[in-house]
């Protein structure tokens, strides 16, 4: 009797144990289908894709899915990512060479042949109110944001030009000081901040409505913009420079706090580098033993076999960081700023090969939103980092403008 007593025990304990692995998985798949229900109801925007300049290196069907890249139309319908802003994006080696206006003209017609030869597909949308009727209308809206203000020169004329051409924000600079401002990559410090022509720059996207984007820019432009701008910016994308110390590429704790007091929002980048201190530990040593191999074997770094090498060991050994610590940069700026000025700035067909995982391509952001649902947001804190934040900016910046 005893036996069966104990037998009967273990058996109670084997079935209770499957039944809570089963309610456990229950738990997750029910969180997964949650996840990909709030992608595809709420309308999600991205600070930053750089799809244009990718189609200028290597023309394809992104109506289709494609081989290459990180975005495309199926998988931005599978991700549930309803209005990425198409970046314009200028290298800084234009500033010297010339003909920044004109590449930037070229990738504006790319962008609005995209939506003129799919119209099932794509549209344009040069206010929130467009991408909400897009939306609605099952449509990928394409708003663009102009990667670097080189096109602009000289001439303050042309920021209203490009405000006519559908530009709704300008990151001011890119990689080198410019005729605007000083970037946070360039040690020269032309300005110490703005220029002077920076400054009327900056009087002039308020006044015609351009959003300004303060990515890429140094510390001291950004609180100069900040004291000067009379509407709230943007950081396109831009992550906490909390993770990541001294990488004046991301932003600092004081900085987000007043972009925040400012009514702004900073848009998280998701490439591993602007997410993970180990990630750029990781590929400073890359670059390092590549450099080596390089000297080593008497080679230049454009050679064909230099480039198969580096790209063969940088797969192998690089750090990738994980969508959890894009939260956790989500995190970070709620928990200093508020949840009313964090978005999503991917930096997809920007950042290369070094996506955390979890967040490879534009199909991805349910992983996010799920990993969101976990830590406790609500659905009202999720759809204003999905878009509700940054259309509130746009808004903003066009009644000023108004």
């Amino acid at each position: 009797m005893k036996r069966l007593v104990s037998i009967v025990f273990i058996i109670s304990l084997i079935v209770g144990g499957c039944a809570t692995k089963s309610n456990k998985a229950s738990d997750t798949e029910k969180l997964e289908a949650k996840a990909n229900e709030l992608a595809h109801k709420f309308l999600i925007t991205d600070g930053h894709i750089d799809l244009p300049y990718r189609l200028r290196e290597h023309m394809e069907d992104i109506s289709v899915r494609t081989e290459n890249g990180n975005f495309d139309y199926v998988r931005a319908k599978e991700g549930g990512l309803d209005a990425p802003f198409m970046s314009i994006y200028i290298p800084a080696s234009f500033q010297q060479t010339g003909g920044a206006k004109e590449l930037a003209d070229t990738l504006i017609d790319m962008v609005e042949n995209l939506a003129m030869n799919h119209p099932d597909k794509f549209a344009l949308a040069h206010t929130p109110d467009e991408a909400i009727a897009n939306f609605k209308k099952g449509l990928v809206s394409l708003p663009m944001g102009m990667e670097n203000g080189a096109p602009i020169g000289t001439d303050i004329a042309n920021v209203k030009y490009f405000q006519e051409r559908g530009i709704r924000y300008i990151t001011l600079t890119h990689g080198k000081d410019n005729e605007i401002c000083d970037s946070s990559y360039d040690t020269t410090r032309t300005w110490n901040g703005l220029s002077p022509f920076g400054v009327e720059v900056v009087k002039e996207m308020n006044h015609v409505g351009i959003m300004i984007d303060v990515a890429h820019i140094s510390d001291s432009t950004f609180y100069q913009v900040m004291r000067i701008s009379q509407t709230p910016v943007i950081a396109s994308h831009s992550s906490c420079r909390h993770f990541t110390p001294g990488f004046e590429r991301n932003m600092s704790d004081e900085m987000i706090k007043i972009l925040a007091d400012k009514g702004g929002v900073i848009q998280i980048n998701f490439g591993s580098t602007f997410l993970d201190q180990s990630s750029i530990d990781k590929n400073k040593e890359i670059d390092k033993h590549v450099g080596d191999w390089i000297e080593e074997h008497h080679l230049e770094r454009r050679d064909s076999v230099a480039r198969e090498y580096a790209n063969k060991y940088r797969e192998e050994n690089f750090k990738f960081s994980t969508v959890t610590k894009v939260a956790d940069h989500i995190d970070h700026v709620v928990s200093i700023a508020g949840i009313d000025h964090v978005g999503l700035g991917s930096d997809f067909d920007g950042v290369g090969n070094s996506l955390p995982v979890g967040l490879k391509d534009a199909s991805d952001y349910p992983n996010l939103i799920l990993e969101l649902l976990k830590r406790g947001y609500s659905e009202e804190d999720i759809e204003k980092i999905c878009s509700k934040n940054v259309f509130r900016v746009w808004r903003a910046v066009e009644k000023a403008a108004h």
